[in-house]
């Protein structure tokens, strides 16, 4: 079973399947005003946004959008690659659109995400 840990410390996302690290992504955080929420959940939806492409329509969420089982906070790419590795979000994970769709393909509904400081 995979199973995503994240450490807002590290601007860290870790992969493991059961104990075994896997892979691990630069994320961006929420801001001090909108931290991101430590706590324990899980993924509850997956979202792609196809017209997030150069010349197309430019999504908020990048290529994709993975919502948590607390509302209104998810793991999605961006299209501002530089925010990665900063505090700069309304409290949800950023990742460049590339790690997002690479972790996409790893976890599915209902996968484990600990979030912690």
């Amino acid at each position: 079973m995979y199973v995503i840990r994240i450490r807002l410390s590290q601007f860290r996302l870790y992969l493991y399947h059961g104990t075994r690290l896997i892979k691990s992504y630069p994320i961006a955080i929420g801001r001090v005003a909108t931290r991101t929420p430590v706590g324990d959940y899980r993924i509850i939806n997956k979202v792609p946004y196809p017209y997030s492409y150069p010349g197309g329509p430019l999504s908020p969420f990048g290529t994709l959008w993975m919502g948590l089982s607390r509302p209104h906070y998810g793991i999605h790419g961006t299209n501002n690659p530089a925010s990665i590795g900063r505090m700069v979000s309304r409290g949800c994970i950023r990742m460049h659109n590339r790690d997002v769709e690479d972790l996409a393909r790893y976890v599915g509904i209902g996968t484990p995400v600990y979030i912690r400081p």
